[in-house]
This record gives C-alpha cells, structure tokens and sequence, in this order.
C-alpha cells in the first residue's frame, strides 16, 4: 500500500497520479517518412474521476503524524463513500460544510458549483440531530471525554478511561474513537456535544452507529481538517421523512 504525506494528498500529488502521467506519454513505434498523421492525445479525466485515480494513494498509510495512520483496507468500505469531488449546488456560501445524515454524506462546498463529498457515520436512531453550527475549535489527536450519560449507558468503557485534566477520559492516540482529527461544533457560544471527526472503524461509514457525532475515515478528516478554518459554518440537513 502506498506510503504518502498530508501535504500529498491535499495537493493531489501522488505516485498514481505520475503513473498515469507517464502512461500517457510512453514511447510509440514511429510510423514511416511518408506518414503524417499523428496518435490521438490520451482522454483527460473529468474531476469526479481524479479521486478515484487515486484512491490507493489517497488511503494509504500516512507516516508524518504524531502516530502513525494505517492504510485502509478499501474491500472494506462501500466504495460508494470514498472521497470524490460532484457537482454540487448550493445556497451556503464556498468553504461551508452541509452533513446529508440520511445519505451518510458530508459536502465542502466548492465556489463552482461542485463540492468535495466525503462518506460519514452519523447518529443511530434517537441520536440524530440537525441544524446550523460553526467550527468552534480543532484538534489533532483530541483527548476523549465521554459524556456523563454514555458512561452510564456503557459502564463498561470505565475500563478504558483515566483521570485526563479535564475530567473522566482517554489519551489521544491510534486508540482512540475520536481518531486522528476532531473538529467541534458550537451552537449559539455553546457546545453541542457534537464532533466531527476521524474513527478507528473505517467499516462503520455509511452507517448510523454513533452517539450523534460524525464520524470520517482518518485520512478524510485529515483533509478536511486541513481544508477548513476555525468559524466554518455547518449545516446538518434533517433525517428524511418517512
């Protein structure tokens, strides 16, 4: 599996990408002194297929991180929820992030009418939520401090937390559910509770599993955190009427 950087990834720079590049101009049989007629440019990838080209690179290990980022294992997530760049038309200004929880789609808004969809987890049933919010605050390797009311939910994660300074938690790390980026959301000066964030589950995307929270492949909210500025708004569009 290929071994790339953040830098990589968001620059699009990649070992696939070069390898197409060179595929395109390998060396031909050279037609006869009489022949002027010249072979036909390679077709060029349209954007949503840029990703895709990628995907090995994209997903691959990332070795310049506090810890270490394995490669994923991409049999295991529906392809439908990889990375990708679509068209995209929205009334929320570029830079803005739009959560679709029954699709399992998060959306950064583009200034062209297109937006990079990443696949999430959202929330399973009565843990949904919609609504606006803003970007209050990231973190790299964030600490975990479940709420009082998942410990009691799940008294069994006791065993996995230690006193951290801010209360009941657990050290950031490869370990750790929030995984390698966590971006959090407030309401009104308020915190919601929420994150957007990495997950050690890159199985679960696609799915309604969480505790409300959104959850991304390690290497999506790496990108994403990357792409993104303290004060982004985000909208959480509703579950779908049944």
């Amino acid at each position: 599996m290929s071994i790339i950087s953040r830098r990589a990834v968001i620059s699009g720079a990649s070992a696939t990408g070069v390898a197409v590049a060179v595929g395109g101009c390998a060396t031909r049989q050279q037609p006869g002194p009489m022949a002027q007629t010249l072979p036909a440019p390679p077709p060029v990838a349209p954007p949503e297929a840029a990703f895709e080209l990628q995907y090995p690179t994209i997903y691959g290990e990332i070795h310049d991180e506090l810890f270490a980022v394995p490669a994923v294992k991409l049999a295991s997530v529906n392809p439908a929820y990889l990375r990708k760049t679509v068209r995209y038309e929205s009334s929320e200004p570029p830079g803005s992030i739009v959560i679709d929880p029954p699709h399992h789609y998060l959306y950064l808004v583009q200034a062209d009418g297109r937006a990079v969809r990443y696949g999430v987890g959202v929330g399973r049933e009565g843990f949904g939520w919609s609504g606006v919010a803003t970007i209050h605050s990231k973190q790299e390797w964030p600490d975990w401090y479940p709420p009082k009311e998942m410990i009691q939910r799940q008294p069994e994660l006791k065993k996995s937390l230690t006193e951290l300074q801010s209360g009941l938690g657990m050290h950031g790390g490869p370990g750790n559910p929030l995984g390698a980026r966590a971006m959090y959301l407030w309401q009104d000066n308020k915190d919601t509770l929420y994150r957007i964030h990495g997950t050690v589950e890159p199985w679960t995307i696609g799915k309604s599993v969480s505790s409300g929270c959104v959850r991304m492949i390690n290497q999506d909210a790496i990108d994403l955190y990357l792409r993104t500025a303290v004060g982004t708004r985000v909208v959480v569009l509703p579950a779908r009427v049944v």
